[in-house]
């Protein structure tokens, strides 16, 4: 065991030198978990922000006034007015989101009591802001017609009282989820990118061969392999989380950091023997590139970091549990986001245990039989 044990390290450390050799590889670490994250965070809006509206105002009254200027920034551009005639051109060239029309005769139709329709037109190509923005423009509608009519703004009387509590995101910043989740996804993707990645450089660069006439085992090589490269993607991350999550875009981390990074250890052992397995299978690096891309994607959108597993169909559901990345979000999200402590996440822990395990030995036969076997 002694030995075993000396010629892992021995090997692991010449995995991290041929990495620091490896210019690409090196900069895809970087910038993945430094300006990647802030990219992420930043750029990608879930909510509504600077939404392109017009206006066909064919009533031309006071309310329709009082309508046209109820759309204000940040969530709306300042409305553009335009013709009938321009509702449909307008629209298929995606120059706006939304189209509202008003009708002729609306404040009369209003003021009478007759409950006219106004007509908005949504470009639901753009989902997100369609979805977000046609509830922004009912209430906005709804308020300034009230106003108009009553002579005042005020909520009808209900007979309960709603009241609403935000819990871990009070005010519903959308680049707190955004950074987070991005460390969670690269974690993933880079472990699997970088342990795929050696093993066909080596057999590139014919080193693989140089190993196999060494007193060495495949363990040996494979567990050299698993420990190296998911060190650097560890590290990268609690260096991520640390100066570019919680010092430059000042997101709150509520949960205990140590018990989040144990669990990446635990994920990280499922995913870089992925890679090694992914690395016997392909036999090129473009060839492993397109295997990447059937394998990272669907573990990305399925395991309930970009939508609630909840709205997938059941056998989604039931076949994605059998996937690291599943559980590996599930309670990463918990430590990070809700504070979770061990008592909740230890599940979720061992789920991936035994996952990983699996995979280190379906991983383990299929190298030794890449390699041959050796003793």
């Amino acid at each position: 065991m002694p030995r075993q044990l000396a010629n892992i390290i021995q090997l692991g450390i010449k995995e991290l030198r041929s990495l620091m050799y490896d210019k690409v590889m090196l900069i895809l670490v970087i910038y993945a978990f430094s300006l990647g994250i802030y990219i992420a965070a930043t750029s990608a809006s879930v909510g509504l922000h600077n939404a392109p509206i017009a206006v066909v105002d064919e009533d031309r009254s006071p309310l329709s006034g009082r309508i046209i200027n109820g759309f204000y920034g940040p969530y709306f551009r300042t409305p553009d007015r335009l013709g009938v005639a321009d509702i449909d051109p307008s629209m298929d060239a995606g120059i706006y989101t939304f189209v509202l029309d008003i009708p002729p005769n609306f404040q009369n139709d209003v003021l009478a009591g007759k409950q006219p329709a106004l007509q908005a037109n949504i470009d639901a190509t753009r989902m997100t802001q369609a979805f977000i923005g046609a509830g922004y423009i009912r209430n906005i509608v709804t308020g300034e017609v009230n106003e108009f009519v009553q002579g005042h703004r005020a909520a009808t009387d209900l007979p309960i009282e709603l009241a609403t509590r935000v819990k871990f995101n009070p005010n519903l910043t959308g680049l707190w989820f955004g950074g987070v989740m991005e460390i969670i996804n690269n974690i993933t993707m880079l472990s699997i990118i970088l342990t795929g990645a050696a093993l066909i450089r080596e057999r590139e660069h014919g080193t693989i061969e140089h190993l196999l006439v060494m007193p060495l085992t495949a363990f040996e090589i494979m567990a050299a392999k698993v420990w190296a490269n998911g060190l650097i993607v560890l590290v990268a991350a609690g260096l991520s989380l640390l100066f570019v999550v919680q010092g430059l875009l000042n997101v709150p981390i509520a949960g205990s950091v140590p018990l989040f990074l144990f669990g990446a250890v635990l994920h990280l052992f499922s995913t870089t023997a992925m890679g090694i397995y992914m690395g016997t299978v392909a036999r090129s690096m473009p060839q492993f590139g397109l295997l990447m891309i059937l394998v990272i994607i669907p573990l990305q959108l399925l395991s309930g970091g970009v939508t609630p597993r909840e709205s997938m169909p059941d056998i989604v559901q039931m076949l994605m549990l059998a996937a690291p990345t599943t559980h590996f979000v599930n309670f990463a999200q918990a430590i990070l986001y809700r504070g979770a402590g061990f008592d909740v996440v230890w599940p979720g822990f061992l789920a991936i245990i035994a996952i990983g395990g699996l995979f280190f030995l379906a991983t383990l036969a299929r190298f030794r039989q890449s390699v041959g076997t050796l003793h």
